[in-house]
């Protein structure tokens, strides 16, 4: 112990005296330590730990799939659901869910809040404990049973305070009261899904379900020893029963479903999860280690350069007897000590880095709660402490600490100019370090493609920031369903008050505006195409819309009219389609219009009086999807003799759109006609958008951070090499001038020497990302992992980057005095 804490007092001694080498160096190792450390908490708390919840691998995610409507995708159906919990024989229990907006009324001013409706099994089956109260059971579920409700923890503590006595009170949700029976413990996420304030029964009537509306999620929970393939095969089995035991809906056929060809497509509830963020975060852990990698080459480099300054006194200490054992393990302890330090400012560093972000929680990055300093991020940050120490000191180790080291003694002063054979290592370094960044750079750049391509796909809409959005949902409470035209011109009274406030253009309303995430679908027949035997039509979008939507939203008209009020009111049998389309059934826009549409057989024909631009309501990094657009309110439309959308979004257009004052001023104008209704979802279109691509700005800027960490670098360290290679070649760089060289020709030499260096690194940058950048086509968007643009534009800025930095370093050869030099020799 005491010759280890010698040791160490020695070393700091060292380091103390050498303080802008230590400062760079922990900085440096700080940074890529750091960085690494924060990305493999993202992928440990995301791809690596098992889920929250108790047997987490016996939990699975149900979903189906049907070939014969083209749909690799299905979600559960009420029908499916209700035989697969009563005669399956591999599942201890199944649920469904799918995420709500609530309404919160009666006590004070109106609340909307987030909300989960769930089956009694749901819960249970993820392992959860009430905090307070019960959970639902099969009666709180049953169609006609009270009205119930849970609170989240938060939300208990927020509305409630958190008394205990609120077990039995009632809060009034969407216009009915419900009785809360419980509080959910603190710090519980279902699944992905974003924290609900409420949760509530879904109450389906199994004497009223008919097959389909295949609009709920669903998870399970495996029996003890059964695998998922033997529950598909069980599940499978199981859905012929459901064709057997269920009516078709109005206007419908059963064959439809069994043309449809549904099956099981069952998957860990982990992926469900999860989704396919992990391509994006093992890309990340990829371009975060290279530069791990390149911080300790230009560490190694400071070494080498230290180490270098100590070899008299090596020589010394090997000749009185120090063997290479001793001198390397010294040599090594130093390189731990520095490994070390630079970690734990690196931890620091991170513990900082990942508080950030999850607060800033980005879009589409799942678990972010899960994310944080744990023992397995504390134990990579050991061998990554490790690993840095034992990398960066095996170069000087190996370069000085062997027999060589005894020539020192044989150097006399004017005999330090390097050899080639001295200058090796030190270039080596900066060939990797060239070649590594360049690799990130390259990768950079592609995700810049990438993210040019996608602003350059027309999203269907302009100028989204001038768009303020938010829904609005009338319950049945306030207006019955004997009373459909009520609810309409209620919407119309609120938009005519819209339209006054100053400063707003168009306004319009619609179920859903593009990028919110609310979408239905459903097969769509056309008169005119007759199909096959067993053949079912595509399936399309659908959109409920009021007269103006398209103009509010700045959508073009390809062909035809928009919609008007008589349409509404009358309940006029029109539609309008999107253009992608009208050129899958009919070649062109013009030809699509007086076309005649409809979805079941008990329908009106529709006729199509316009065309418009298609929306890529998904996302623009996602095709369009071909859309019909339909009346708010129409009669004899799928099945029902009268559908109305009670849900629906605002469309405001005003410069004014995303300020305070602005939104408050919506607010009042829609509670002077209903005043009981909150306003939910407000954002912009343009926060919409921004947030569609906000994965690939995420990834984009961690790339380019990656990419610029690693280039100053490499910089850093060709400068490095050669200012050091013109300060011990001094006297030498005196003799040519003295015989007479330029000083333009010394210049030369030395940024010959530093590009060599760099072409070196290039060719071999070039080479690794041509083999390794096909790992990300999957998620570049329109540009090839191979994109020649890419390429020449990188290695271009590298080079000019570097001859900069060779530049800058040669210039002290041209200002050497050739007498001062011999004489300091």
């Amino acid at each position: 112990m005491a010759m280890f804490t010698d040791q160490l007092s020695q070393v700091l001694r060292r380091l103390g005296r050498a303080p802008l080498f230590t400062a760079v160096t922990l900085l440096t190792l700080a940074v890529g330590v750091g960085a690494n450390t924060v990305i493999f908490s993202v992928v440990e708390g995301v791809l690596l730990k098992p889920l929250p919840y108790p047997q987490p691998e016996q939990l699975i995610g149900v979903w189906h799939t049907a070939p014969g409507i083209g749909l690799k995708e299905l979600n559960m159906a009420p029908s499916i659901y209700f035989i697969d919990r009563e005669q399956s024989t591999t599942l201890q229990d199944i649920g469904a869910y799918s995420g709500d907006s609530l309404n919160v009324t009666g006590a004070g001013q109106p609340e909307h809040v987030r909300g989960l409706d769930v089956t009694d099994g749901a819960l249970p089956i993820l392992g959860v404990a009430p905090a307070l109260g019960r959970l639902f059971t099969r009666k709180d579920d049953s169609a006609g049973a009270p009205q119930t409700v849970l609170l989240s923890y938060g939300y208990w503590q927020k509305k409630f305070g958190g008394a205990s006595s609120v077990i039995g009170r009632s809060i009034t949700v969407d216009g009915k009261p419900r009785e809360i029976i419980g509080v959910l413990p603190r710090g519980f996420h279902f699944l992905d899904q974003q924290d609900a304030a409420l949760i509530v029964p879904y109450q389906w009537d199994r004497s009223k379900t008919k097959l389909g509306n295949f609009s709920e999620r669903a998870i399970a929970r495996l029996k003890p020893g059964v695998t998922m393939e033997q529950a598909g095969t069980d599940m499978a089995r199981l859905l012929p029963i459901v064709l057997r035991s269920f009516p078709a809906p109005e206007g419908f056929s059963a064959s439809l479903f069994e043309k449809a060809r549904i099956s099981p497509n069952l998957r860990p509830l982990k992926q469900d999860v999860v989704g396919d963020v992990g391509k994006v975060l093992w890309v990340l852990m990829g371009s975060i280690v290279l530069v791990l990698l390149v911080a300790c080459a230009n560490v190694a480099n400071l070494l080498l350069v230290r180490v270098e300054g100590r070899r008299q006194e090596l020589a010394v200490r090997s000749a009185l007897g120090a063997g290479w054992g001793r001198i390397a393990a010294e040599l090594f302890f130093e390189s731990m000590v520095l490994g070390v330090a630079g970690s734990l400012i690196g931890l620091a560093f991170a513990y900082g880095a990942l508080r950030l972000l999850v607060a800033m929680a980005p879009t589409g990055l799942p678990r972010i709660h899960e994310i944080g300093i744990d023992l397995p991020v504390l134990l990579f940050t050991l061998a990554l402490a490790l690993f840095t120490s034992l990398l960066i000191g095996s170069i000087p180790v190996i370069k000085y600490a062997g027999a060589s080291v005894n020539s020192s003694l044989r150097e006399g002063g004017r005999a330090l100019s390097q050899s080639r054979e001295r200058h090796r290592a030190r270039k080596a370094l900066v060939i990797v370090q060239v070649a590594l960044a360049l690799v990130l750079l390259i990768c950079s750049g592609l995700m810049i493609r990438t993210f040019r391509a996608l602003m350059h796909v027309s999203p269907g809409f302009d100028d989204p920031d001038s768009v303020q959005t938010f829904h609005f949902y009338i319950p049945e409470t306030q207006i019955p369903d004997t009373q459909r035209d009520r609810v309409v011109r209620m919407d119309q009274a609120i938009l005519d008050k819209l339209a006054a406030i100053p400063g707003v253009s168009s306004v319009s309303f619609s179920n859903s505006v593009p990028l919110d995430g609310y979408d239905t679908n459903d097969v769509l027949y056309a008169q005119d195409h007759v199909l096959g035997e067993g053949e079912l039509p595509p399936v399309r979008r659908f959109k409920y819309i009021s007269p103006g939507s398209f103009a509010t939203l700045g959508t073009r008209l390809v062909a035809g009219r928009d919609l008007d009020w008589t349409d509404i009111y009358q309940k006029r049998p029109v539609a309008i389609i999107s253009e992608n389309f009208a050129r899958e059934y009919w070649r062109n826009s013009n030809g699509a219009l007086g076309k005649r549409i409809r979805v079941a057989s008990t329908d009106d024909w529709r006729e199509i009086v316009g065309v418009a631009q298609d929306v890529h309501d998904n996302g623009v990094d996602q095709a369009a999807p071909t859309t019909a657009y339909w009346p708010i309110m129409q009669d004899r439309f799928e099945g029902q003799k009268e559908t109305l959308q009670r849900g629906i979004a605002f469309a405001v257009r005003s410069p004014r759109a995303g300020s305070q004052v602005f939104i408050n001023e919506i607010q009042q104008k829609v509670w002077s006609v209903n005043p009981d209704v909150p306003l939910a979802d407000v954002a912009t279109l343009g926060e919409l958008y921004t947030k569609s691509i906000a994965r690939t700005s995420f990834t984009l800027v961690m790339l380019c951070v990656a990419g610029a960490m690693a280039l100053l670098l490499g910089i850093v360290g060709i400068y490095g090499v050669i200012s050091y290679s013109v300060s011990q070649r001094t006297r030498e760089i005196g003799i040519r001038m003295a015989l007479g060289a330029q000083r333009q020709t010394l210049t030369a030499l030395f940024v010959r020497q530093g590009l060599w260096l760099t072409g070196i690194g290039v060719a071999c940058g070039l080479i690794v990302a041509l083999v390794t950048m096909r790992l990300m086509s999957a998620i570049l968007f329109n540009v090839s992992p191979v994109d020649p643009i890419t390429y020449v534009t990188i290695t271009a800025c590298v080079v000019g980057t570097a001859w900069l930095a060779c530049y800058l370093p040669s210039r002290r050869a041209a200002t050497v005095d050739p007498a001062d030099a011999l004489r300091s020799e």
